[in-house]
């Protein structure tokens, strides 16, 4: 039994120096790694929170930003349809006046040619007199002629 006894106690001492061996070359580098780690974790975590507010306040910049962007807009919107109008009724006024100076002219242009036309009119009836007159005073006048001579000049006039 004394083999068992020793079997049992080399184990034994075999398994004490294995621990303090363990307990002093192998934990600690396995205790330190799993500190760092843990630490890595807690950095990580801590940046995540911190990225989760940044986030959430980035997302508060951009909505405020994107709100006045769309305030903005519609100000141009609303000054772009203003100038539109204004725009339009200046065109407006400027083709009613151009209409009117058209219309003015073409008047005048009326009155021109009226004006030509009763000077081509009155020299027409002055030659048709003067070729009445003409024939009058050649050929002897009697009554009958006379007044045939009178009412053909009044239907040529």
């Amino acid at each position: 039994m004394m083999n068992l006894n020793l079997t049992f106690l080399g184990q034994m001492l075999t398994f004490i120096i294995f621990v303090l061996f363990t307990m002093r070359y192998v934990w600690p580098p396995i205790m330190k790694a799993i500190q760092e780690r843990q630490e890595k974790i807690a950095d990580g975590l801590t940046a995540a929170e911190q990225g989760r507010l940044a986030l959430a306040e980035s997302e508060q910049k951009a909505e405020k930003t994107l709100n006045e962007a769309k305030n903005q807009a519609g100000y141009i919107i609303e000054n772009a349809n203003k100038r539109a109008h204004l725009l339009v009724d200046e065109a407006k006024d400027k083709a009613h006046q151009e209409g009117e100076r058209i219309l003015n002219q073409s008047k005048a242009e009326i009155d021109k040619e009226m004006q030509k036309a009763k000077l081509v009119l009155k020299s027409q009836v002055a030659s048709i007199a003067l070729l009445g007159a003409e024939k009058i005073l050649r050929s002897h006048i009697n009554e009958a002629e006379h007044a045939a001579l009178i009412e053909k000049l009044i239907t040529e006039i």
